[in-house]
């Protein structure tokens, strides 16, 4: 009996530290990608594939000055870059519009729904790069949760320098995620009256549980667990913690929903859950026939569009 209980302790330490360690090259796999939206020319190349003559656009405005760079500190003291413009027609502009990006991207990546929210919708446009992404200094990705602090303080720069009483903050993936994130924190400026989620996954914890699976084929446990102590200890926060799921259930303004029909890098059941956990206020739901991660606007671009534009309508008179 002596020597099965020492073979059950030696194999229960033995599985702990394998999980210690399989935890910590978990943290760093996910959190300190090589490429962090720092690949300028392929992110370029990219997005001008996806929608020819983007980047001549964004080039031509932003050598004309209409596109501006901007700088503000951010959470820990970093320095934090992003990109505003005006309206197309200033003098009537809807309000103002904050793109967020997703993971391993930066302000480029999504310049296509810029141009949308710019020309078509006339709003004024705030698109950061995220902490850790693009030109923005930080230690490591942060997956939305202390991301969604910074974009509050974007928020207010631009609300700064447009004075709107609408704002709106639509972020695709990650950049969803950090939207719902903010979308329950109980100190947000009154301009910011809508929400929009495209393709943003449920908590930090779903999504890296479902990467565990989907790639490495492991449960959860130990692994997540031993990385979620290893980003808490280093970061300030756990993967449970960094739930849109928990600040949805907060969450009393407009939120339109956007999810690809065939999302299976943040699963389609995500929205389902999220949809569900905003119990208070307004709120709608678009499944993206068809489409896969992130590609929901690429596939639908009119119907995607008006999908927006429609609720920006309802979300103004609530």
């Amino acid at each position: 009996m002596k020597r099965i209980l020492n073979l059950v302790t030696i194999a229960i330490v033995s599985m702990m530290m394998t999980g210690c360690l399989a935890g910590r090259y978990m943290c760093n796999y996910a959190l300190l990608p090589e490429e962090h939206g720092n690949d300028f020319t392929g992110d370029r190349e990219k997005t001008e594939g996806r929608y020819p003559g983007i980047m001549e656009w964004y080039d031509q405005l932003h050598g004309n000055g209409v596109f501006r760079d901007t700088t503000l500190i951010g959470e820990g003291g970093y320095k934090l870059h992003g990109v505003y413009a005006p309206a197309s027609n200033p003098s009537k502009a809807q309000g103002t519009a904050v793109v967020v990006h997703g993971y391993t991207d930066n302000h480029i990546c999504f310049l296509n729904l810029v141009r949308m929210y710019r020309d078509e919708l006339n709003y004024n446009v705030m698109v950061p790069d995220l902490h850790y992404h693009g030109e923005s200094e930080g230690r490591a990705v942060q997956m939305g949760w202390l991301d969604r602090l910074d974009v509050k303080k974007f928020a207010v720069m631009a609300h700064d320098i447009w004075n709107d009483d609408f704002m709106v903050v639509h972020g695709v993936s990650m950049g969803g995620a950090t939207t719902m994130m903010l979308s329950g924190d109980d100190d947000l400026p009154p301009y910011i009256r809508a929400f929009v989620d495209d393709c943003g996954y449920s908590s930090v914890w779903d999504q890296f549980a479902h990467n565990l699976k989907d790639s490495f084929h492991l449960p959860p446990f130990p692994v997540l667990n031993s990385a979620s102590i290893v980003c808490k200890h280093r970061y300030g926060w756990g993967f449970k913690e960094a739930s849109s799921v928990k600040q949805l259930a907060k969450c009393d303004k407009p939120m339109l929903f956007i999810h690809g029909e065939k999302d299976d890098f943040v699963p389609t059941e995500h929205v389902y859950k999220n949809y569900e956990a905003k119990t208070k206020g307004y709120k709608e739901l678009w499944i993206a026939p068809g489409s896969e991660h992130a590609m929901a606007y690429k596939d639908h671009p009119e119907e995607y569009t008006e999908h927006v534009r429609a609720f920006l309508a309802k979300a103004k008179t609530l």
